[in-house]
This record gives C-alpha cells, sequence and structure tokens, in this order.
C-alpha cells in the first residue's frame, strides 16, 4: 500500500482566487489611469508645466510630454478596463509608475518643491508648502505592484484577452 500526500486545499484556493485578484488589480489600475489622465487632459499645458517643474528636460519636450502623457494615460485605462493587451499595459504601466517613482525621488532628492501633478496640474509649490514625496511614492509603489501582478498573471476573468483566447483563462498557472 503506497503512501499518498495529504491534498491541500491552499492550491486550490490561491487557482480560484488568483483570477479575481487580477481583475481586482486590473480594474483598479485602470480607475488610477482614468483618474489620473482625466484630471490632466482638460489643461494640456498646465500637464506640460508640472512635467517641466522636475527639471529633467528642456521646455519645450517637457510641454510635448506633458500634453502627451494624458493620452496614454486613458489609453492605458480602457486597455486595462476591457482586459485587451492586459500584459502589453502593464509593462507599459509598469514602465510609466518606475519612471514617475524616479522623478519623485529625483526631486526630493534635489531639495525642489513640487505638487507631483499625478492627478492634477502640478507644478512648483507656493512658498511655505511642503512637499509630499514618501506618501506619493509609496503610492505610486503600491500601483506599480498591481502591474507587476498582472505582468505575471495577465488573463483575467471578464476580458476581452480571455474571450480572445476562447477558453476560460483562469487555468494555466504557467503564464
Amino acid at each position: 500500500m503506497g503512501v499518498t500526500a495529504p491534498t491541500t486545499t491552499r492550491g486550490s484556493r490561491w487557482a480560484t482566487l488568483r483570477p479575481w485578484l487580477a481583475v481586482a488589480a486590473r480594474l483598479g489600475l485602470a480607475a488610477v489611469w482614468f483618474l489620473a489622465g482625466g484630471s490632466k487632459v482638460g489643461d494640456l499645458a498646465a500637464s506640460g508645466r508640472a512635467v517641466h517643474a522636475y527639471q529633467v528636460m528642456p521646455y519645450d519636450v517637457a510641454t510635448v510630454v506633458g500634453a502627451a502623457l494624458p493620452f496614454v494615460e486613458l489609453a492605458l485605462g480602457v486597455l486595462l478596463l476591457v482586459g485587451l493587451a492586459t500584459r502589453l499595459a502593464a509593462g507599459v504601466s509598469a514602465a510609466l509608475l518606475t519612471v514617475f517613482v524616479a522623478g519623485i525621488a529625483s526631486a526630493w532628492a534635489r531639495g525642489l518643491a513640487i505638487d507631483c501633478g499625478c492627478f492634477g496640474t502640478g507644478g512648483e509649490l507656493a512658498a511655505g508648502q511642503s512637499p509630499s514625496y514618501g506618501p506619493e511614492i509609496l503610492r505610486d509603489l503600491g500601483f506599480l505592484a498591481l502591474a507587476g501582478f498582472l505582468l505575471i498573471w495577465p488573463r483575467t476573468p471578464v476580458s476581452v484577452d480571455g474571450w480572445l483566447a476562447g477558453a476560460p483563462p483562469v487555468e494555466d498557472e504557467d503564464e
């Protein structure tokens, strides 16, 4: 008589929970991009000034980057909301968030007093105002964790990716 390993429910619980955690990560990150892009798209010049406040690129380049950024953020929001090209959207999100964290850390290290411009116009702070770089970096690292989760497990239920695959997108643990 052979000895069999006891059945574990831990693996099956993870297999059941993981796809729904990925849905939550996908929708949460989509909401972040919609809020970020939506708060800037109405005033592209202000978005450009916010990028320029970081003092890492010439004014003309910063205004172009600032004007394009809200549309990139909104496009990422749409892709993540519907679950289309999820791994690609997560990768671009991770890259952008890494740049944002580096930019905020750089501003902090150089003693700049700016509002990050993440969810609004941003730019230089008025005299006497102090920046909140630590919480901004921690917030963006949390968003980066969501993007990382989706890089590892991009296929989720209720997504165009899953529908295009023609099968339930939750079976393959080795994506």
